[in-house]
Order: structure tokens, then sequence, then C-alpha cells
């Protein structure tokens, strides 16, 4: 059974990592079945690198956080020759060396991991995260071809060891994704149905496939595992390897690559000085494009691993090591027109189209504008010849327009007062530089508004997911937000998929939701500025939410915590008639609105004010903030000279930060909040 499995981990490294196939497809998958059937009759037996255990089945329901032996840290970046001659300076000062030998090799476009193995298996991959910590996506590891799930490290005293790589989609391999996702939209549309985004770029889609919870939808998306660094390599008494019995970078590169990993291909070792260097980093430059994979640029490293620890790190990057990055690639077109999108949250964009212009291997017709200050800066103007690049050869961007190719007939470019969607007012307030259109029953915002409003921390109707109101929406049945108070379970009833108990149910949830407090609408209407803390304290204020049209900006920010971008927030959504009328509406078919009355069991906590941060444990923060109501006390949003307490749970970050600095708050743990309502109530 090991041999029948060596000789399928062989051909998988001919055609993975090689790219040079010896057996043809029917011949493997032969081999293949009949190692799956030997492994259900003496399943004991089952070697540990078997390639079955590739085939990952069920959802990884959450990515544990997980440390990295080592920091995992950036590059510093250089942009032209001059660059790397400082670089080059600098590192003989540190280490006293005047003839240094480098290792040049691709800067890869991709999704950095790192990879542990232990006794000669694979035992943890994670991705980068933010250097320190990053995602355990062992699961998703395994499926990837490329990566051995067996190597044998111990032929060289190897017992532990992390390797560093990238994650990486082949040009032609994304493509290929691109076409097939074009024909299953071919089917969708003639079905009716939504259809699919087409990826982005291959950096993004190796990124966001890492983190893809069905194991199975990763090893269909083609990744790639390239590796490129011993991050450390220990024996089975701890002792490191690095720079002893391994002495340089590129014997390491070649060692893991004789293991049977995918390695950068086309490094290069260079041992006459920075001149060399600068040159191969030209030559890559021109010819990038000749190379499969996207690359932005090329990683000098020191090859010798004692210069490279006498020379030691910043707190940022290695100083033995550089990137080298290519010019960004620039296009110049026509700017034919401008649209303007209208995005979930009433953000208002306008976007360039152009005439079609490859660049990087990309035809490029639209491109975002930003927001009327970038129209300005750049001075742009319909009918303007304007150059394009690709930020980190990923997003397109207008780097300008070209004043002296005009023609005389052009036209400025006038950003509209009135939403394109719904033709409400937009508004930007002073210290923004997005307009917006607030209205409720804008059509382009209505879907993202309405999976908001049926939430759990706004109206909370259970059975209401986002697919459903997908599908009410294209039936017709829900074009404002009132209407979900309206539907009727006859009409439910006659879609394909659905009973009379679910029905029943949904409607039921649907009926429950109109008891929610007016807090709950309040989070639910997505005011901006306006969460589930600022909602309970707002709904406090007033007899009714309609009241609200009525107050000044003053009497608003006379309220605790209700700033000027809080306020402004308010005035904006209550003075528009839209959303007066949408709150009537919503009122007549049985919501409340009405002033929320606090129910307190105790009052040991009155007059003192209480902010949560971070991971709750043995509650929900909704939860907790209702326990600080109950016995008295106030929930405010912010860190401030006017908050007592603050509660922190796991991974508290900024707010924990800024309170630490305030002498007159007491900060918490979760525990010690619950013995003060334990031990006050007696």
């Amino acid at each position: 059974m090991q041999v029948l499995a060596d000789v399928i981990n062989y051909h998988d490294w001919r055609y993975y990592v090689l790219s040079d196939p010896i057996i043809n497809d029917y011949d493997y998958d032969n081999l293949y079945k009949r190692l799956q059937a030997l492994e259900a009759k003496h399943p004991l037996l089952m070697p540990a690198d078997s390639p079955t255990h590739r085939v990952a089945y069920g959802l990884t329901e959450a990515f544990i956080t997980v440390a990295h032996s080592l920091p995992m840290l950036s590059l510093e970046n250089s942009y032209n020759a001059a660059d790397l001659v400082d670089f080059e300076r600098k590192l003989k000062e540190l280490t006293g060396e005047e003839k240094l030998t480098y290792v040049i090799e691709p800067k890869f476009d991709g999704a950095s991991i790192a990879l542990i193995y232990e006794n000669d298996v694979l035992v943890r991959a994670a991705t980068r995260g933010n250097g320190v910590e990053g995602d355990d996506i062992t699961n998703n590891a395994r499926v990837m071809r490329s990566i051995p799930l067996k190597a044998a490290f111990s032929k060289y005293g190897i017992y532990k060891v992390e390797l560093r790589g990238e994650v990486i989609i082949e040009k032609t391999v994304f493509e290929q994704m691109n076409r097939r996702r074009e024909d299953q939209n071919l089917l969708l549309r003639r079905q009716g149905k939504k259809e699919l985004d087409l990826f982005k770029n291959a950096r993004n889609t190796a990124s966001g496939a890492l983190r893809v919870k069905d194991a199975r939808e990763v090893a269909a998306r083609g990744l790639e595992a390239f590796v490129y660094q011993m991050g450390y390599a220990i024996d089975k008494n701890g002792k490191n390897l690095l720079g002893i019995n391994f002495r340089s970078h590129h014997e390491n590169i070649e060692l893991l690559a004789g293991l049977g990993f995918k390695t950068p291909g086309i490094e290069k070792t260079i041992t006459q000085g920075i001149e060399n260097v600068i040159s191969f980093c030209l030559e890559w430059e021109e010819k990038r494009d000749s190379f499969n994979y996207e690359i932005d640029g090329m990683v000098i490293k020191a090859d010798d691993l004692q210069i490279q620890e006498s020379a030691g790190y910043t707190a940022h990057h290695p100083r033995w090591a550089i990137a080298y990055k290519f010019k960004a690639r620039v296009a110049t077109t026509l700017l034919l027109g401008v649209d303007y999108q209208v995005g979930r949250t009433g953000a208002v964009t306008p976007v360039a189209r152009l005439e079609p212009v490859a660049l990087s291997g990309v035809t490029i017709s639209n491109v975002s504008l930003h927001n009327e200050e970038f129209i300005r800066e750049k001075n742009l103007r319909i009918g303007d010849t304007i150059t394009v690049e690709r930020a980190g050869d990923v997003i397109p961007y207008i780097t300008g327009s070209l004043p002296e190719k005009r023609r005389g007939d052009e036209q400025e470019i006038v950003f509209p007062s009135q939403c394109p969607s719904c033709g409400e007012a937009l508004i930007k307030p002073e210290e923004e530089s997005v307009w917006r259109c607030i209205n409720l029953e804008c059509p382009a915002q209505f879907e993202e508004k309405l999976i908001h409003f049926v939430s759990k921390d706004a109206m909370d109707i259970a059975g209401m997911g986002e697919s459903i109101i997908s599908r009410f929406i294209e039936q017709g049945f829900l074009s404002a937000l009132p209407d979900i108070y309206r539907l009727q379970g006859e009409a439910i009833l006659a879609l394909d998929g659905w009973k009379q108990k679910s029905v029943d149910n949904l409607l039921a949830g649907i009926e429950s939701s109109k008891k929610q407090p007016s807090s709950r609408l309040l989070v639910g209407l997505g005011i901006r500025h306006v969460g589930t803390t600022m909602a309970k304290m707002l709904a406090a204020q007033a007899d009714s939410l309609l009241d609200f049209q009525n107050w000044t900006w003053e009497a608003l920010t006379s309220i605790d915590d209700v700033g000027p971008k809080v306020a402004t927030s308010i005035m904006e959504f209550f003075h528009n008639e839209g959303n007066i009328h949408t709150l009537r509406e919503l009122e007549s078919l049985g919501l409340n609105l009405k002033r929320e009355e606090r129910s307190k069991s105790g009052t040991v906590l009155a007059g003192k004010t209480f902010l949560f941060t971070g991971k709750l444990l043995k509650m929900t923060r909704e939860e907790a903030e209702r326990l600080v109501e109950e016995n008295g006390g106030k929930n405010i949003s912010a860190v401030s000279t006017n908050l007592n307490y603050l509660v922190a749970g796991e991974k508290a970050g900024s707010k924990l930060a800024k309170a630490q600095k305030l002498d007159s708050i007491s900060i918490l743990t979760e525990d010690e909040f619950l013995a003060m309502i334990v031990k006050d109530n007696g």
C-alpha cells in the first residue's frame, strides 16, 4: 500500500510541481481507485502521506487564530537602482563584509502562508494574518497538490521546520476559471437567476480561496504554493540547524525542490555585486509578461545565512533582503463618459467609461473615479485622453489627463445633485468627500437595507435570510420596506420549495417582530453612526421616533454621547419626507415606534456608565448591556471622560488602549463585571 501511495505521490509531483506528467489521466485514475479500495479494506495500514488524505469533506466552521513561530515580516521596497545601491551599502556596514552573494527570486503577487512539518509530516498551515498571528488553514492546504503531505526532512537531520511561501494561481488557470464562470452565467441568465461575479484578479482570488470554508471549493480553484524560505529548522534536541548544517539560502531552496516542493523557478545566484543584481531586475521587468504567474517585482536576499543573522531585523523587515518593485504599467485611452453608481450604504461613486485598453493582461473599460474631489484634482473632462495604471498591478487607477491633447470639444464633468437611482436630493456632510442618498426606498440600496432590517441585531425576523429576500424581490413581493409586513402566505406557498409549515413560521416571525422595541427599529433603519447602544439611548429620549423630525441639531447634541456626526445623520434622516412616509406606514402596519421604557430589577449600577469591548465568553454583548440597564446603569458608545467602566473581553483592541490612558476609567474583566452585580445585589 505504501509503494502504491509513493507512486501516486510521484505522479502528483510530476504533474503539479514540475508540470511534466509522464502518465495519462486514465492510468492515474486507476492507480488512485486501487489505493482507495486497499485503504477501505485495510484502514489501519493507510500510509500517513496517502494522496487520498487530500480529499477534505465537509466544512471548516471557523478558522482558529494561531501564532507564528517567528514573525512573518514585510519587505523593504525599492523602486530604482539607487535604492539597491544604498541597500548594499547598509548591508556591508552592518556585516563588515565587502564581497556579498545574493539570490534573486520573483516577487509573487499572491497570498503568503507558513507551513510546519514535524517528523516529516505536514502538521499545520497558516495565513500570514497580521504577521504575528494568522488563520489555521491546514485543512485547505492539504488539498493543494503542490504542498507535500510528507517530506523527508529527517534525511537531513531536521525534526521540525517552518517554511514560508506564496499561494498563487497561474495566469492561464485564472482565465479558465472566468471562462467557466461566464458559461455558468449564461445558464443562470436563461433561468432568470442572479449571475455570479467574475473573479477580479488572480491575487485576490487566491487570497480569498485560502479562507473558503469548504475545502472542496479550495481544491477547485487551482491554487499552487511556491516555497521560498526556511523560517527555522531544528533537530530532535531543539538545536537550530540554519546557518550551521545549512549555510546558504540557495542550498536550502535546492533542498526543498529535491523534497518535492515547488520553488520560485527563476531564482538566480549573483556573486559579482549589486550592479549585476540591478541588470537582472531590469531584464525581468521587461519580460515579466512572459512568466506564467503574476509578479510585481524581484526579491533580493543575502545568500549566506550567517550574514542574514548578522544583519538582523527591524520591527518591520529583515535588513538582509529587499524587494525591487517593478514600475506600474501605464496605458493611455479616452474618457468616454461617467456613470454614477449607488452603493449599499447610499454612497454615490462616479465610474469612468473608457475606450477599452489592454493593460497587464486585462482589458480595462471602467475605472472608479472615487468622488467629486478626485475628478477636480485630476482635472478630468469627458473626451480627455487620460493615463491609466494598475496600482500594485491589480487595481486600475487614473493617474491624470493630458490637457495638451484636448481638441476643444471636451465637456466638464458635473456631479449630480440628485440620486441617479431614486431622484432624491444627495447629502454630503462638510467633513466628508462622498455624496450619499439617504432615502430608505432607494432601489439601488433596497436589497441590502432589507437584509440589514431583518438581521438579528435589528428586527430579528427568523427565517428571512438573504436568499429569500433576493427571491421575493425578483418575484415582485418586495418593492418597499413596509412590504415585508404585507406578504401573503398564498403567494409564497405558490413558489417552488415552500411548504405550509415554512410559510407559517416565516409569517409568525414577521408578526412577532412587530413587538420589537423602538430601538430595534431604529437600528434596522440603518442610520449612519447609529448602532445598538446609540439606538437604545435615542429611543428613550422621545415619545415616538417620529418626534425626531422636530428636534433641532442643538437638542440632539445635548444628549450624552451624541456628537456632531451622529446628530447630523439623525437630522438628515428625519428631515427626508420619504423616510417619514415609510415610518408612518410601518406604524400603521403595527410596528412599535413608541418610547422604550426601561425595566430595572435593581439600582446597584445607578449613575454608572459602561462600555464593552472585545469578545465576551459568558454572554453576548447585547445581554451584557441589558444587565447594565436592568440594574440602573447606562451604556455609552465610546471611550471618553464620561465613561466609568470599560469591560474588556478577549482580543480587546483600540478602545482598551484608549481607556488605559485615562485614569478616570476602571477596566474590568467579564467576571469582575458580573461580580459587581452579584455582590451588590447581595
